[in-house]
This record gives structure tokens, C-alpha cells and sequence, in this order.
């Protein structure tokens, strides 16, 4: 509210506009409110060539939601305060301790002295510049031989895989301290450092071609280590050898990645921008363009429009007391301000002539900033949480699982992605074979290296690269590898070879191939071209390759044909499970890990699933991920049991029907004794990890579950798990998938520029209204040359048959 400022609930802290603040108040009955408004004072030029004064009111969030810059010198706040008394609307001025509980005026003073929340969300770390470390020069490193791997870590002084440091004097490899919630180590670095007083660590997981986190034992603070590169070079680390530019860039990648980010910005050329409903661009919050490009491809398509655009009344009359913790309200938040239009507007005239007059630009105080968003949907999440650069794969899987868990309706929008994929496993010693489903939402495409059409100048290129590297000359113009489309499409549909294969027919591992075909197509399918793998020498390497990328696409030919006269089906007799006496003994198979990892799962998940069925190999360990994927604790780290408690945590993860995470009767009690069905109290609690207070938002966030609620519902239907309304519209069981016919159109693509998913930039090119549009943070124009042969992730709807 523009005019309103803002009223915060002293009850709750929430904040509100005026249009909002009567249906809070007749909602909750809390009435006493503090009402903040600001007040922008704009210098204008005086007579004497100083600056006057000149008030106008602030717009409400222009700070927050949008991209305004008022934090220049040509402008000065003046804030005004007032207690808001309910229903009289009776204000009392701030300060006043005259009239006012001295309760009161202490509360008071202590809001309106906080911290802005959004800034909040900013660690300290970030707001105070590293200082070089006084060991870094000077630190002696040992020659003892230490080489190390580029995974599979953990302490050497106890078995945890989380949060280890890397000793840059002798190598080791050591937990780091245990913290007040649980989380940490077990300090073993910091002993490590009282006995043998050396003193820099660098943390495993954080290294990246932009730098490391280094830790300085001795100056007890986070420092910089400008000599990183050559410190873990001793280690076999040898990612950092070549000296890293102020864009993130090693020096030999200049003038390759220089024109990757030239082709996908479409850079040098003049670029109409757009306004308007739908051409509303975001602002970068840190390293959160991942997000932008995914979520701008999310609205464009009309299923979630509808689902919470247009459902915005209802989903705003029926959020939570805390609405910055609904999913549901932050979506159809975001989503309004992306298709409104409202921050998306074209300068004035007179301010286009003001400007060229004085011949200067000032941005537009348009697009917007989705921090309450990113602080919601990255809560709990070690990596959407921070600042670093993130796969945009990554987070629209972990997009969409919000979406499975926090429905809107009965119509649930991820549907659209939703498609089922029959894996077909053959025992190569018995022939005998295995037919079964699974759930996805991305196809994941090989890159076929070996069938680039220029290869022939792809190996002059590296000899050329070669010569000038001896030379110290600068590199040559990049030759990038062409690989066909229909390639990368041969390569998906060939089968793979399955590691550590148990055939049940054999009763004893054995060699095994898979091969996947489509048991249904999407509405809308979701392509991921794979460029991203790492290397043995620790680089995470990006293969900058261009696929002929095409408009219409047709994979009719990939339907799933089920099991085919002659073949003779595997035994349905599962492996032994073999967990040892001692559950730390047992070392995770890291490799099982990676092929899980890359079909998209969570890594911590992945590694649960290898553990639990005791190193049998990828399938087995994907059958059991399949079985728990639903589960509120699947992407949990790994807690290995103490010995003793074997049988009962190992059977508590084998059971697959979810009932590890039954609610205990007494807070069933709780919730049926306040007037709501059984079956809505198991719901919510199952939704909400069996937490009391956030069930009770979860049902009031969800009314359209309480009027659907039939006491007479089945006991075991009303156990289901709170994602219920996916099951398909024909009442069986399994996920509701929306199959039709493999024919597809393109209309948009994330592309990424850089070397690897931690580090560089994503942008989004959508096709609407017959054109291609870029949408490059907040900047949004129409695009002259859509490079869609170096796109990341596409996006295709079906034709209509």
C-alpha cells in the first residue's frame, strides 16, 4: 500500500496492508497493530545550488519487492510510528511513554530498532571482507605423500562424512565442531591444530574454481589465502593451478567462455525490452539466477498459472498466520507479481525526454525481488540456502517436490511434468528380464562426444591450443564440438550396463543391462542435455558442445512396449541384506552413490539408499529409493545407527509402507478433540514431520481438504501420504500422469555460461506470442538470435493430436 505504509500485528509480527489488516484483525482478534510508514525525501536543487527538501510518501516494499534504489545520495528518510487500537482505530503517536504500559514502549523500541529481516537473510560473513591470512605466505607445507581424492572422504579420527577440513600442512582430513543443534563434527580439527599447531584448514565441498573456504586456527576467523591454488596442488589438487580472473575465470578460458556468455546474452546486439504482463524481469539476490531463469519457465505455463494466479483469492484468504512460511501463498505471491504486469511498465515519455536531455539513463524501477521466496523454499536446504551458484536442475526438482507436498486444490500443476519410465533389466547370463516403473520429470540426454560432425577441426583446435599454451601465446578462436541432436536421443535409448548386477534367477551377482523407455509422455517434457561431469583432477568440468536442438520434437518411437512374447521374467526374490555387526564399519560404495546422484536424486538420500541395502549395487539401492522418496525424512543426512541398534533402525528403513513416520495416537487425539476427521489429523501431521503447531496451520492452510473429509473413509486410504491428491482422476492407485501422444514443440530453454553448475550464470529465452523473449535477470527483451543449440535444460508441450 503506497499510501497505507505498513501495520505490523504486535500479537504475530506479521506485517500487512491496509486492504488486509480488517480481515486479519476479524481472523485472529488481535488488536493492537504498529503502524510504520516512511516518507522519501528528495533533494531537489536550491537556488544557491544546495539541495531542498521535497517529501513524498515511500512506496511500501520498494525495497523489498522491487527493484527501486532509494539508497543514493539523492534522497533521506523520515519514518513515522503509531500504535493502532482495534476496532476503534484508535492511534497513539510514537514515542509516547506519557500515555503508554512501559511493557509496551519497550516492545515497541525494540521493533522499530530490528534488523530488517531481509537483511537478515544475508550472512554476516558476506557484509565483512576477508582478510589474508599471515600463514598463508609463509606456510610450510610437509612432503609426506598425501594425495587426495576428489570424494569418498571422512575423519580420519572418526567415521563422519559431513563438514570435513582439510589440513593444508599435513594434509589430514578432519571433522570440523560440534555446533549447539547437533549438527558439525566431532572437533577433530581443532585438536588436530592444539597437537601439532598448524594452522590453516580448507573445507572439502567448497572448493570451486572461484576459491575455497579457508579457516585460520590461530587468527580463529574465516581468511583468504591468496597462495590456495599452490597449497592444494601439493594435495593432487590441482583444479586451482591456473590463476583465477576477477569474472571467475581461469586465464586459459577467456576467450572461449568470453563468447559463450556473448552468444547466450545475446551481447553486441541492440535488444528491444518488453512490458508488460509476463515480461517482468528478477532481480539477482547473490548467485540466484538459477532460480529466476527456472521460475520465469514455471509461469509461463498455464496450468500454473491457473493453479496459483488464479487461485490467488482463495489461496490469500486461507493462508496461515504466518504467511511467509506458506508455499502456497509465496508462490502465488510470486507468481502475481511475474504476471500482472504491475512491475513491469515503460518509462514515460517525459522521463524518456528528461533523459536524453541530460543525457543519462536511470534504471527503472521495475521487475522484482523474490528474497521471502528464496528464504522459504531454501529453508533447511544446505545448498539453496546460501549464496552459491546452484544447478538449475537441482532446484527445479526440489521446486516441484514442494509443489507434490503442498497442494493447491485438487488440481496439482506438477502433474504436467509428471511421466512414468519403464526400466527394462536383462541378466545377461540367463536372459531372463525385469520390467519395472518408476516416477520422472526430466529426461536426462547424454552428450554423444563421439558423434561430433567436426572432428576433424576439433583436433586441429586442440593442437593449436596446445602449441600456443608452450608458447605462452594467446589461445586460438574456440572450435566448439557439433553433436546431433538425434545422436544424444540414440545414446539415450541404447542400453547400460548395470553395475554390481544381483540376478535373482542366479541367486549371486552377475553382468546386466537396462534399457528405458517412456511408459507415458508428459504434457509438458522437460529435456536436460548432461554437459556437467567431474574429473578425476577434482575439476568439475562442463563439456561446451552445440546440440542441434529441435523445434518439434517426436519420440512416439520411445513408447514402452511391456514384456514381449518369449521373454521369461526374473524371480521376484530380493537380494540378502547384509549389514554388519558393527553398522560403521560398513564403507558406502561411492560410486553406487554418483549413478544414483546423477539421475537427479538428493546425494544425502542417495546415500542412504546404499547403505540400506548393504552395497548390492545401483538397482537395488534405487528400488529402495523409490520405496522411501516420499518419506519427510528422505533427503536427511545419513545417521548411522550405534551399535546395538541394527535391528530395530534397519527395520524401521526397510518397511515401505511409511509407517516409521505414524503419528503416535495421543496427538491424533489432540487435533480429532478440536472437530477435525481422523484421517485430516494423519494428513497433516504426516506433512509436517508429526509437528502439533504446524499441523494445525497445515489443515487451516488446506480447507479444501477439510471439506472433502469423509469420516466414513477407509482407514488405510486415510494413512495415504499428504501428497493424496495426485492419485489418478480414475480413483486407482499410483501417480495421476496425464499420457498422450510423443510429439512436442519447443517453446523455452535455460541456458548456463560458465565452467561448471557452481559457479557462472543462467539465463531463460521463452517463446511467447509467437516470439522468442530473454529474460536475463531483470532485464527482459525480445530476442534476435535465441541460441538454442547452446541451451541446458528445454522445455516442450505437446502438439494437440
Amino acid at each position: 500500500d503506497s499510501e497505507g505504509g505498513l501495520y505490523l500485528c504486535m500479537n504475530t509480527f506479521l506485517g500487512f496492508g491496509r486492504e488486509h489488516l480488517e480481515r486479519h484483525y476479524r481472523k485472529t482478534g488481535h488488536c493492537v497493530y504498529l503502524h510504520l510508514k516512511r516518507h522519501v525525501i528528495e533533494k531537489v536543487p536550491g537556488a544557491s545550488g544546495g539541495a531542498l527538501p521535497k517529501r513524498r510518501n515511500a512506496k511500501l516494499f520498494l525495497d523489498l519487492e522491487t527493484n527501486g534504489d532509494l539508497s543514493s545520495d539523492d534522497f533521506e528518510y523520515e519514518d513515522e510510528a503509531k500504535l493502532v487500537i482495534f476496532p476503534d482505530h484508535y492511534e497513539i503517536s510514537l514515542p509516547n511513554i506519557e500515555e503508554l504500559p512501559a511493557l509496551v514502549t519497550i516492545a515497541c523500541d525494540a521493533l522499530l530498532s530490528a534488523k530488517s529481516p531481509y537483511r537478515k537473510q544475508v550472512p554476516d560473513s558476506w557484509e565483512e571482507e576477508l582478510q589474508a591470512s599471515k600463514h598463508a605466505k609463509t606456510l610450510v607445507q610437509l612432503d609426506n605423500g598425501v594425495r587426495i581424492p576428489p570424494s569418498g572422504w571422512k575423519c580420519s579420527k572418526c567415521d563422519l562424512r559431513e563438514n570435513l577440513w582439510l589440513n593444508l600442512t599435513d594434509g589430514s582430513v578432519l571433522c570440523g565442531k560440534w555446533f549447539f543443534d547437533g549438527s558439525g563434527g566431532n572437533g577433530h580439527a581443532m585438536e588436530h591444530y592444539k597437537e601439532t599447531g598448524y594452522p590453516l584448514a580448507v573445507k572439502l565441498g567448497t572448493i570451486t574454481p572461484d576459491g575455497a573456504d579457508v579457516y585460520s586456527f590461530d587468527e580463529e576467523e574465516p581468511v583468504l589465502d591468496p597462495h590456495i591454488a599452490k597449497h592444494l596442488a601439493h594435495f593432487g589438487i590441482d583444479m586451482l593451478q591456473m590463476p583465477v580472473t576477477e569474472n571467475g575465470l581461469r586465464d586459459n578460458d577467456i576467450k572461449p567462455r568470453v563468447s559463450e556468455w556473448e552468444v547466450i546474452q545475446e551481447a553486441g546486439v541492440k535488444l528491444k525490452p518488453m512490458y508488460g504482463p509476463g515480461y517482468t524481469g528478477m532481480k539477482n539476490l547473490g548467485n540466484s539466477c538459477y532460480l529466476n531463469a527456472v521460475m520465469q519457465a514455471i509461469f509461463s505455463i498455464p496450468e500454473f498459472q491457473r493453479a496459483y494466479v488464479g487461485n490467488l483469492p482463495r489461496i490469500f484468504d486461507y493462508s496461515p498466520l504466518d504467511p511467509t512460511q506458506d508455499f502456497n501463498t509465496q508462490m502465488a505471491k510470486l507468481g502475481h507479481g511475474l504476471l500482472s504486469g504491475q512491475y513491469s511498465k515503460p518509462p514515460m515519455k517525459s522521463e524518456l525526454i528528461e533523459q536524453v536531455m541530460k543525457e543519462e539513463h536511470k534504471p527503472q524501477h521495475n521487475g522484482i525481488s523474490p528474497r521471502m521466496f528464496k528464504a522459504l523454499i531454501s529453508k533447511g536446504h544446505t545448498e539453496f540456502s546460501s549464496n552459491r551458484q546452484q544447478d538449475a536442475q537441482e532446484f527445479f526438482l526440489h521446486l516441484i517436490n514442494l509443489v507434490e507436498r503442498n497442494p493447491v486444490g485438487s488440481e496439482n500443476p506438477s502433474d504436467v511434468f509428471r511421466f512414468l519410465v519403464e526400466e527394462r533389466t536383462q541378466c545377461c547370463q540367463s536372459r531372463k528380464v525385469r520390467y519395472t516403473e518408476r516416477v520422472d520429470y526430466i529426461m536426462q540426454l547424454p552428450v554423444a562426444m563421439e558423434a561430433a560432425t567436426n572432428k576433424e577441426e576439433l583436433i586441429a583446435y586442440e593442437l593449436k591450443r596446445r602449441e600456443a599454451e608452450a608458447a605462452r601465446r594467446p589461445p586460438p578462436e574456440l572450435v566448439r564440438a557439433k553433436i546431433p541432436f538425434s545422436a544424444c536421443l540414440q545414446a539415450f535409448s541404447e542400453p547400460n550396463n548395470v553395475e554390481d548386477f544381483w540376478s535373482s534367477a542366479l541367486q549371486a551377482k552377475s553382468a546386466g543391462v537396462k534399457t528405458s523407455r517412456f511408459a507415458s509422455f508428459p504434457e509438458y517434457l522437460v529435456v536436460q542435455i548432461k554437459k556437467f561431469t567431474f574429473g578425476l583432477d577434482w575439476i568439475p568440468k562442463k563439456l561446451d558442445v552445440s546440440v542441434d536442438m529441435p523445434d518439434f520434437l517426436d519420440i512416439s518411437h520411445l513408447r514402452a512396449r511391456g514384456l514381449q512374447p518369449g521373454e521369461e521374467e526374473l524371480p521376484d526374490i530380493a537380494p540378502p541384506i547384509v549389514i554388519p555387526d558393527d553398522p560403521k564399519a560398513l564403507d558406502i560404495d561411492e560410486s553406487a552413490v554418483m549413478q544414483l546422484a546423477e539421475m537427479g536424486f538428493p546425494l544425502e538420500a542417495c546415500r542412504k539408499a546404499v547403505y540400506y541395502t548393504g552395497n548390492l549395487g545401483a538397482e537395488v539401492a534405487f528400488n529402495w529409493i523409490v520405496a522411501h522418496m516420499e518419506e519427510p525424512d528422505f533427503a536427511e543426512p545419513l545417521v548411522i545407527p550405534a551399535f546395538g541398534e541394527v535391528a530395530s533402525s534397519g527395520d524401521a528403513v526397510f518397511r515401505a509402507d511409511g509407517l516409521d513416520n505414524q503419528p503416535s495416537e495421543e496427538i491424533v487425539a489432540i487435533i480429532i478433540s478440536m472437530g477435525f476427521q481422523r484421517n485430516l489429523a494423519i494428513q497433516a501431521l504426516k506433512a509436517t514431520n508429526n509437528n502439533l503447531e504446524r499441523a494445525l496451520e497445515w489443515i487451516f492452510s488446506h480447507p479444501e481438504l477439510e471439506e472433502e473429509s469423509d469420516p466414513a473413509l477407509d482407514v488405510m486410504n486415510a494413512e495415504n501420504n499428504a501428497n493424496a491428491n495426485i492419485l489418478a482422476e480414475t480413483g486407482s492407485e499410483g501417480p495421476r500422469i496425464k499420457d498422450g501422444s510423443g510429439r512436442y514443440e519447443l517453446f523455452g530453454f535455460i541456458s548456463h555460461m560458465g565452467t561448471s553448475t557452481m559457479s557462472g550464470h543462467y539465463v531463460c529465452h521463452l517463446k511467447k506470442e509467437g516470439r522468442w523473449v530473454i529474460y536475463n535477470d531483470l532485464r527482459v527483451c525480445a530476442s534476435e538470435r535465441p541460441p538454442k543449440d547452446l541451451g541446458y535444460i528445454y522445455f516442450y508441450h505437446r502438439i494437440p493430436s
